[in-house]
């Protein structure tokens, strides 16, 4: 069965050898656009989840270059991916090893990570420990659609290994649990912007119209939708 081990064992790294690093312009795009919208300029930034820490990268070329960077991920495949990417102000290491331990940074972002922390609730406490601003990163994958399409569901969890399964409801009422003081949050259309299968090229044009007329419940009825959510 899938796992959180997945990640510690190379089993995530074996069925996903570029650790998703094609995603990154898309995710960093999002990053950026609510950060502006709310004229946040960090000058130090910690990623919990970094993967090859593709994010980070982008992130850095997008942002004052004298903001500081650092990644973390349980994954030690995914840490020998980052080396390629670190630099004087862009640091990357185990969870386990982290040299930064105690640091507290102006923002701290969890990007499509949830989902995969067996703790997800002892994740969230900690995050929201380490920094000013926290920006985090859902898929909404509770929907009406993906609750209909059982033979679906157990494809994505053979290929994602999610162990939680959101709606954006169920995410609020975490955060709302922990104390995060919501600032700022939007959907994010992934599956209109960056379709990853025939059957997400097919539903396209009908997120596109429904997502139009009403977010809710486009995000409800056909999913595909991430939220990202803005929080001190």
């Amino acid at each position: 069965m899938p796992g959180e081990t997945d990640y510690l064992d190379g089993t995530y790294f074996r069925q996903n050898p570029d650790w998703h690093v094609s995603d990154s312009p898309w995710k960093v795009q999002q990053i950026l656009r609510i950060l502006n919208r709310n004229q946040i300029v960090p000058k130090t930034i910690y990623e919990a989840g970094c993967g090859a820490g593709e994010v980070l990268r982008l992130l850095q070329q997008n942002l004052d270059p004298t903001c500081e960077l650092w990644g973390a991920d349980v994954s030690a495949q995914a840490i020998e991916l980052c080396q390629a990417r670190a630099n004087e102000r862009l640091h990357f290491a185990l969870f386990e090893d982290q040299p930064w331990e105690g640091k507290f940074f102006g923002l701290a972002i969890a990007i499509d990570v949830l989902a995969h922390v067996e703790d997800y609730r002892g994740f969230l406490r900690k995050l929201k420990s380490q920094a000013t601003y926290k920006l985090i990163h859902i898929p909404l994958d509770i929907s009406v659609q993906h609750v209909l399409r059982e033979k679906s569901m157990i494809r994505r969890r053979q290929q994602h290994p999610h162990l939680h399964y959101f709606s954006k409801r169920t995410a609020m009422f975490a955060l709302a649990d922990l104390g995060y003081e919501i600032i700022d949050w939007s959907y994010t259309p992934r599956m209109i912007d960056i379709p990853s299968h025939v059957r997400g090229r097919l539903l396209r044009l009908p997120r596109i119209l429904l997502f139009a007329m009403h977010r809710d419940f486009a995000v409800n009825l056909l999913g595909g939708f991430s939220l990202m959510v803005l929080a001190k």
